[in-house]
Formats: C-alpha cells, sequence, structure tokens
C-alpha cells in the first residue's frame, strides 16, 4: 500500500501559495463574521451585501483585495465607499495565515503526513481567525463573544491529540489558571472593594483560551504581555493628547437600557437594574486620564497570537526568567 503523501511531497512555495489564497479568502469572511455576529445574525444568510443599498454583491466583486483595488473603494451598485477595513481584514488573514504556514507547519518533521499537517494548519488558522475577529469586534463593540472565546477554548481541547507537546492535563491546568487570574482579583475582590468589576468576564474566558491552547506559560504570557502592549498604546495616545473614548455603539447601548429600565416595572425593572450594575461599562466613564476605558481584548489577542507564532521562544524566555 502506497503511504499517505508527506510535508516533503509538495514545493514550499505550493503550500505558501495555498496558505496565502485559503487566508484570503476566510479573511474575507471574517468581515461578515465582524460585522454580524455582536448584533445576533446569521453568519451564512443573506449572503454578502452592499453597505450603502444593501444590494447582494456579486462574486466578482467579492474578490479579496482585488476587488477593493479594481473598484478604487466603491461599490459598483451604488457608489458608496467602502471602509479601507474591509481589505485590511482580508490582507491580515493572508498574512497570518502565510505566518502560521512558515512557523508551525513549515517546522514540522518533512515526513509529516500531509492530512496531519492539513489539520494542524486548520486548527491553527481557526484560532488566529478568531482571534483577529474578536479584537475587531472588541475595538467597536467592547464584546468578547462566547462563541469564540469559549468556542476556542473547546476548540483548543478537542485538537490536543494533533497538535505537538500538547496535553490534555497542560490544557485544563492552563484554562484553569487563565481563566481564576483574571476572575478572582479583577472580578471578584474588585466588585468587593469598588461595587462594580474591574475587567469583563469576557477577559477572563480569553484567557482561559490562551490556557486551554498553550498552558499555564500561555494563559500568563497573554495577561502580562497584552496588559504592557495595552499600556504602551495608551502612553502613546495620552503623549499625542488623545484620550480613549468608548466606541458610540457602547455609549448607545448603555442608553437603550436605561430607557428600558425607566419604561419596566416590578421585576423586569428590576432585572434590568441588575444587568445594568454588573456591566462593567454600565457605569458612564469617570473624569481623569486614569478612568479612560479602552478595550483589553485586541492586546489580549495579539499576544495569544504572538505565542502562537513563537510559543518555543517564547515558552523557552519564561521558564528561564521564572527559574532566576
Amino acid at each position: 500500500m502506497r503511504a499517505l503523501p508527506s510535508l516533503a511531497d509538495f514545493p514550499v512555495s505550493f503550500l505558501l501559495a495555498v496558505a496565502i489564497a485559503l487566508g484570503l479568502l476566510f479573511g474575507s469572511f471574517l468581515n461578515v463574521v465582524i460585522h454580524r455576529l455582536p448584533r445576533g445574525e446569521s453568519l451564512v444568510f443573506p449572503g454578502s451585501r452592499c453597505p450603502g443599498c444593501g444590494k447582494p454583491i456579486a462574486p466578482r466583486d467579492n474578490v479579496p483585495i482585488i476587488s477593493f483595488i479594481l473598484r478604487l473603494g466603491r461599490a459598483r451598485c451604488c457608489g458608496a465607499r467602502i471602509s479601507i477595513r474591509y481589505p485590511l481584514v482580508e490582507a491580515i488573514g493572508g498574512l497570518l495565515s502565510w505566518a502560521i504556514m512558515s512557523t508551525t507547519i513549515l517546522e514540522l518533521d518533512a515526513e509529516t503526513s500531509i492530512a496531519r499537517a492539513a489539520g494542524l494548519f486548520a486548527a491553527y488558522l481557526a484560532l488566529g481567525l478568531g482571534l483577529v475577529a474578536l479584537a475587531f469586534i472588541d475595538l467597536d463593540h467592547m464584546l468578547l463573544p462566547d462563541e469564540i472565546t469559549l468556542g476556542g477554548a473547546v476548540l483548543g481541547l478537542l485538537t490536543v491529540p494533533i497538535r505537538p507537546d500538547a496535553s490534555f492535563t497542560a490544557s485544563l491546568v492552563g484554562a484553569a489558571v487563565g481563566f481564576t487570574v483574571i476572575w478572582l482579583p479583577f472580578i471578584v475582590l474588585y466588585q468587593k472593594v469598588r461595587g462594580r468589576p474591574g475587567m469583563g468576564l469576557g477577559d477572563a474566558k480569553l484567557i482561559l483560551l490562551a490556557g486551554a491552547w498553550f498552558g499555564w506559560q500561555g494563559a500568563l504570557f497573554a495577561l502580562l504581555a497584552g496588559a504592557v502592549q495595552a499600556t504602551a498604546v495608551m502612553l502613546v495616545l495620552l503623549s499625542a493628547g488623545a484620550k480613549p473614548e468608548e466606541p458610540s455603539s457602547v455609549v448607545e447601548e448603555r442608553r437603550a437600557l436605561r430607557e428600558a429600565i425607566q419604561q419596566a416595572e416590578g421585576e423586569e425593572r428590576a432585572e434590568l437594574e441588575k444587568e445594568l450594575a454588573e456591566d462593567p461599562l454600565g457605569a458612564e466613564p469617570e473624569p481623569g486620564l486614569g478612568a479612560a476605558r479602552m478595550a483589553f481584548g485586541p492586546f489580549i489577542a495579539l499576544a495569544i497570537l504572538e505565542f502562537m507564532l513563537f510559543g518555543p521562544l517564547i515558552r523557552a524566555e519564561l521558564m528561564g526568567a521564572l527559574s532566576l
């Protein structure tokens, strides 16, 4: 019986080209996820539509990046301007897919079966694209959907058998550590001291995801590196005289919830008031730079991506630092 093809049977240039093409295609779908998921809309139906007039987008106008360039950033149907975010997300998808192939898949033993390599590539690409979608959703809505955080954690556990150096014990311990280091100090204790949580439960679930994929080292790196990168960006903004502002969608959602409370009565009103009180974004931002609100999810997501691509190096450096 002929052995299954291995990585050695395929030219590196071919594997990279396939990876980039898939990344661009799925990057195009990410734009749908980013727009529809926080609104509770179907990700499948209806098909892609023009943001200006709502007409279906023809396949020829839905080619990643190329369609945007050929149409000069405008819709064919009505001439509405298309946000630069669309080709940017597509480009990120292609770049991320290339990076996964280069730093993870092509580093496997050359005799690794193409089936196992494809499974690993699909798993890491799903994680990476999910984190990209999550980052943009958090920037727009300060929301970290369970479909990505908890769904991504489950995917991490399910792919343990095919991931190098992964084990169920390490993944489960990492998930528990990741959730606890956010939930206990920043949600439970902070709530008791300040009367409101210091971070959202979504952040805890996102660090849980990091632990499910990369163990406790990945969870701690995601938290610490995310915090460092967020602080650096905040300092740059402040030095430029800018203060992070809440997304307009958050302001609108808070206003709508307060209006609903005013119109509700009895148990319904009590439930809505409880929802507002438990929401970290339920209160108006306090004055002062120290109270400025900035989405933390994108920085955690970036740190997880860094660990995914450069995990062995980061793990060695982290263990070396802890042994000092």
